[in-house]
């Protein structure tokens, strides 16, 4: 491959064909994703008006992340990665399929029993499929310009996922549940005939572990010895769990904000639009040479801005809030895949991958649940502010007790990180 001189390294991530197929890949399943968690949502919030029910849908996809993910790692090490994604984006295809066709002809309890039932096949498809996807990126762009890389699949996704909640509104608003449903078909079905031309390179058959509990205990005794990895993931589960608000969005747009299933679709949408910008400012900035520095920062704005959010009684207010909250979300999600992926020999990524994604799908599904259930006892304002005041002192705690992550630094030649590689 050409040594890039005179060109950025983000024009010589996207002039690798493969790579542009799977970024484009990306975008349609990311697109599908966020239109369908957004969609699902709201779909249960007005079919039974309950806190305690987004805290359920929490719950219910919570529970497979642990089991699933774990032998996931493993079997993604062991098998080809690209018909993985595959598999489980055929899966989800599916899911939303049965929806779209249920939704108006099924009575509420039918239909709520449907929602519930989707969102545990949602959460154990990508429970399956996420150590799998995130482990092919690294085979397809050279090591010298992975961060570049990481940079530009983040811009991609976080389009993506900005686009899903708006599109979600508006179709909502316009066409219906239904309608929202029947365009997360088509895209998974557009990213799912681009992935299928995606060329990925294939471990050898001898380097390949057996899915076996010893190949899975492997990737998480790696993830315990490497502190800025596990100080990385920890924090940023605890951060997540409990500063994370999207749950009560149904709630503070129908209730307190009053701004109906378009207000939704843009709050929901709103921390994308910062993931996004940061993104494009991360393009331009020189890359991170103190990844473990910036996490840190990130997860205290992340706090901050999630206090904001649970105070404001203004749209215009709450919608600032949250693009705030998702640029340090951004910031946090690239310091992490950067210690994550250049820390990790490839035969392992697939595995610390699982491990990074029980942490992520963990907090995420566990802070909905969290939000919900505190919500129900108390009431949406308390659980959402509560949790920014709990997830700054997760961020001292960490700071405490893993040292190591503050003071990663990456190294200057080769993408290796110093004092942290195997």
């Amino acid at each position: 491959m050409a040594d890039g001189a005179g060109r950025s390294p983000s024009r010589q991530v996207v002039e690798i064909p493969a790579v542009r197929l799977f970024l484009g890949a990306q975008f349609f399943s990311a697109f599908a994703r966020s239109l369908l968690q957004a969609t699902i949502a709201w779909h249960l919030w007005k079919l039974t008006e309950s806190y305690f029910m987004l805290g359920v849908i929490g719950f219910v996809e919570f529970l497979p992340v642990i089991p699933v993910s774990l032998f996931a790692g493993a079997f993604a090490d062991a098998h080809d990665r690209r018909r993985i994604v595959l598999t489980t984006r055929s899966l989800t295809l599916c899911g939303a399929f049965v929806l779209a066709a249920a939704t108006g002809a099924a009575s509420p309890d039918v239909e709520t029993g449907l929602v519930l039932a989707t969102a545990f096949a949602l959460a154990f498809a990508s429970s399956f499929e996420n150590p799998a996807s995130s482990s092919i990126l690294p085979n397809l762009v050279p090591i010298r310009i992975f961060a570049s890389a990481t940079v530009v699949s983040a811009n991609v996704r976080n389009v993506a996922r900005m686009s899903g909640p708006v599109a979600m509104g508006a179709l909502t608003a316009t066409w219906g549940i239904a309608s929202a449903y029947r365009v997360t078909v088509a895209c998974l079905a557009l990213s799912l005939a681009l992935l299928a031309r995606v060329a990925v390179p294939r471990l050898d058959a001898s380097a390949r572990p057996r899915v076996s509990w010893a190949a899975v205990r492997e990737g998480l005794a790696f993830v315990r010895d490497q502190k800025a990895i596990l100080g990385s993931m920890t924090l940023d589960m605890f951060a997540v769990i409990f500063a994370g608000a999207t749950a009560m969005l149904p709630v503070y747009a129908d209730e307190i904000l009053r701004v109906g299933e378009f207000g939704y679709g843009l709050l929901s949408a709103s921390m994308q639009i910062g993931t996004m910008a940061m993104a494009l400012i991360l393009l331009w900035l020189p890359p991170m040479t103190k990844p473990g520095r910036a996490l840190c920062w990130s997860v205290l704005v992340f706090g901050l801005a999630t206090i904001l959010f649970g105070l404001s009684r203004s749209f215009p207010l709450s919608i600032a809030a949250f693009v705030l909250a998702g640029m340090a979300d951004q910031v946090s999600m690239v310091t992490r895949s950067v210690i994550l992926q250049l820390s990790t020999p490839d035969a392992l990524r697939g595995r610390v991958n699982s491990v990074g994604m029980i942490f992520i799908g963990a907090s995420n599904e566990l802070g909905a649940a969290e939000s919900g259930f505190l919500a129900a006892v108390t009431n949406a304002t308390f659980s959402v502010v509560a949790g920014g005041f709990a997830c700054l002192g997760a961020l001292g705690i960490v700071n405490a007790r893993m040292p190591e992550l503050r003071r990663f630094e990456v190294g200057a030649a080769g993408g290796a990180v110093a004092g942290e590689m195997p």
